[in-house]
């Protein structure tokens, strides 16, 4: 987004992704007022950044005021959108190729959705494996060497993480 003044030394400037950051922004307000993760943990940013690409794809944009809370038809648009699921990935995927043929090269809010995007897909973290469950703690478990004094060591990309923990401070807000 360039700034709308030209007059001066503004004209010229460098472009301020001021859709991005305020869609970062609510998003982290939001996680932090449901005080689901600490702020400073991997989880906390997949969380924060699965929202905020939620919400700045979807042009939820100005609908949520400083405080970090939603209109409820907002909050019921964004629960329908971060609802777990398959098709997120997929309609992130859409939606930033959409965003990227509108705004053109060198967007600065798509470069952040973008980068985003790809911190939570190449970004994987150690996640419970709830199937590990199962087997009873004393009984060996076979496995292919990602275990550790017996617990299976499951990594998954960042956005099956966040995406969940973005829907719950939803739903807390």
């Amino acid at each position: 987004m360039r700034p709308e003044d030209t007059r001066g030394t503004g004209g010229g400037g460098l472009p301020v992704p001021m859709a991005w950051l305020y869609t970062e922004y609510v998003a982290d307000e939001l996680l932090r007022t449901g005080d689901l993760m600490e702020p400073t943990t991997l989880e906390f940013r997949a969380g924060r950044d699965a929202l905020a690409l939620t919400m700045f794809l979807s042009g939820l944009l100005g609908e949520a005021p400083v405080s970090g809370t939603l209109s409820e038809a907002r909050a019921d648009e964004l629960r329908v959108l971060t609802a777990y699921g398959a098709t997120w990935r997929s309609w992130v995927c859409e939606r930033l190729t959409e965003s990227e043929r509108r705004a053109g090269p060198g967007d600065p809010d798509v470069a952040l959705a973008r980068a985003a995007w790809r911190w939570l897909e190449e970004t994987e973290l150690l996640a419970a494996d709830l199937d590990a469950i199962v087997p009873a703690p004393w009984e060996p478990v076979a496995g292919d060497g990602h275990e550790e004094g017996g617990e299976v060591q499951v990594w998954t990309p960042a956005w099956q993480l966040g995406l969940p923990l973005g829907h719950l401070a939803v739903h807390l807000c």
